[in-house]
């Protein structure tokens, strides 16, 4: 997919990895509309790259998990920019507890909390994002219209001790993906998952030595967390790479999570 002068939707925007996602599209020359519960991040100052790109982002206030304020957002977007032609679904929370704790058994509501963020809004946003996209003009030679690029975890594959939840939803959008691309290959959108390791966001940051230690001594190389510029290259590389569809790429420096 062409990115410049294409809207791409980007859910997380205001921090983490959808915010190194929405920060890289613009540099590419993308019109980027960024969805979060949270106010733009501070990413977006003056004195940040994005300086000069603000014509080009637009932010909306919504929570995946609803409906009716994500379909605001999108087609506040596609009032401002038109169809879009790709979507990147960053939003998403972390939630850990054992099934069988010492003081009693793991709280049912935290776990549909997070099925609910991490899977059904996921879903939610891509939906009317590829409703969306399926109105656009199709891209030559081989008429694509655009792309869906979802975030699962390598949780979902070997999960921890007390990830339940997490590695649930993020295992769900893992094996939503092909049925999605195969759903979508009509319509000229092809659908990919990233499954990443450990990275450098808010949500690791404010983890524990205890959660971080385990964790870094058991990546393989590099030897550190990933840079959240790193999940956006690699998004960048799905968007442009037409033979990636249908799959879930591990982004983890060889991490296998104990």
């Amino acid at each position: 997919m062409q990115i410049a002068n294409r809207t791409v939707l980007v859910s997380g925007a205001s921090s983490g990895l959808g915010a190194a996602c929405a920060q890289r599209l613009l540099k590419l020359g993308a019109n980027v509309v960024g969805l979060d519960r949270s106010p733009p991040g501070a990413w977006l100052s003056p004195n940040e790259p994005a300086k000069g790109s603000s014509d080009r982002y637009w932010h909306g206030q919504a929570d995946v998990t609803d409906e009716a304020s994500v379909q605001r957002v999108v087609a506040r977007g596609i009032e401002r920019y038109g169809e879009f032609s790709g979507v990147v679904c960053c939003a998403g929370i972390l939630h850990g507890e054992r099934i069988l704790r010492r003081d009693g058994i793991a709280s049912l509501d935290a776990f549909r909390n997070v099925i609910d963020v991490n899977l059904i809004g996921t879903l939610n946003v891509v939906r009317w994002a590829a409703e969306s996209i399926a109105r656009g003009e199709p891209q030559a030679p081989d008429g694509e219209r655009g792309v869906v690029v979802m975030t699962s975890s390598i949780a979902a594959f070997d999960g921890q001790i007390g990830q339940c939840a997490y590695a649930a939803s993020k295992g769900a959008v893992a094996s939503m993906t092909l049925p999605m691309a195969r759903e979508f290959a009509k319509l000229g959108i092809r659908v990919v998952s990233i499954a990443p390791g450990v990275f450098e966001t808010p949500m690791m940051q404010a983890a524990s030595q205890k959660v971080r230690g385990p964790l870094l001594e058991t990546t393989v190389f590099p030897k550190r967390f990933g840079d959240p510029e790193e999940f956006a290259a690699m998004v960048q590389c799905v968007l442009e790479n037409a033979m990636l569809n249908g799959s879930v790429l591990r982004l983890d420096g060889a991490l296998r999570m104990e």
